[in-house]
């Protein structure tokens, strides 16, 4: 049996990736931005970083939305922004997705859903993360839970994990975990020390150690680069999410 890999078999590297640098969808009811190849947008050279495939920025305006489309073995996670997400599945999952509500959608053997903007006069802004499953063709299965209270505590919070944590969803993906957190003005935190890390600003802004300023819609793919400190901006704050995997 081989030896778990550490941190030492890689070389650290911190890349940025600006928001005006990704992929861009307008499809009229649609303006999406998406952080790793997804689409027809397709780049041999981004394709993902370590288990994180998709991290599509959505915004949907008001009454549209994607209608009823397949999935297959993914572990998709979403997690609104703004406004209110209607989500339909071919299992009889339905629930209204907002802000503080963790949701995931595993595909397994197979699923069908919709994702409309029930507002008739307001956009929803989502972000949509996909993951792997370890283990295919499992059963569809669907979760969804309210961490507003959590959120509003400060620090990250695990919004969903494949590795135990006290999460508030769990994901069959043992070498992933999603981090979220709702930082106020000036508030620092540890990123995780992991293998890959995938840092997310949703909203704000702030200053990762050792990199350049950051704000909305920019990203960082960190390898094996320790746990850094990420310090909100002194004024608006900032709304990260953080994915650590193998």
């Amino acid at each position: 049996m081989g030896k778990a890999k550490t941190n030492e078999m890689y070389q650290p590297i911190v890349d940025i990736r600006r928001a005006d640098e990704r992929f861009h969808t307008q499809a009229g009811w649609l303006d999406s931005h998406h952080s790793f190849s997804f689409g027809y947008h397709q780049d041999p050279e981004n394709t993902g970083h370590g288990l994180v495939l998709v991290n599509n920025d959505d915004i949907v305006k008001p009454g549209t939305g994607f209608s009823t489309h397949p999935h297959r073995d993914m572990e998709i996670v979403t997690w609104v922004l703004d406004g209110e997400l209607e989500h339909k599945d071919s299992e009889g999952n339905k629930g209204i997705i907002y802000p503080g509500l963790a949701q995931r959608m595993s595909a397994g053997t197979g699923i069908w859903h919709s994702e409309m903007n029930p507002k008739n006069d307001r956009e929803v802004h989502f972000i949509q993360m996909w993951v792997p499953p370890d283990t295919e063709r499992i059963k569809p299965g669907y979760q969804q839970l309210d961490i507003n209270g959590q959120l509003d505590r400060g620090g990250l919070v695990p919004i969903a994990s494949g590795r135990g944590h006290d999460a508030a969803i769990s994901i069959r993906q043992k070498g992933a975990v999603l981090w979220g957190g709702r930082l106020k003005p000036g508030e620092s935190v540890r990123i995780p020390d992991a293998h890959f890390v995938h840092l997310f600003i949703a909203k704000g802004a702030a200053d990762l150690e050792g990199a350049e300023a950051l704000t909305a819609g920019d990203a960082v793919r960190l390898t094996a680069a320790d746990a850094r400190l990420l310090t909100a901006d002194a004024k608006t704050g900032a709304e990260v999410l953080i994915w650590e995997t193998d």
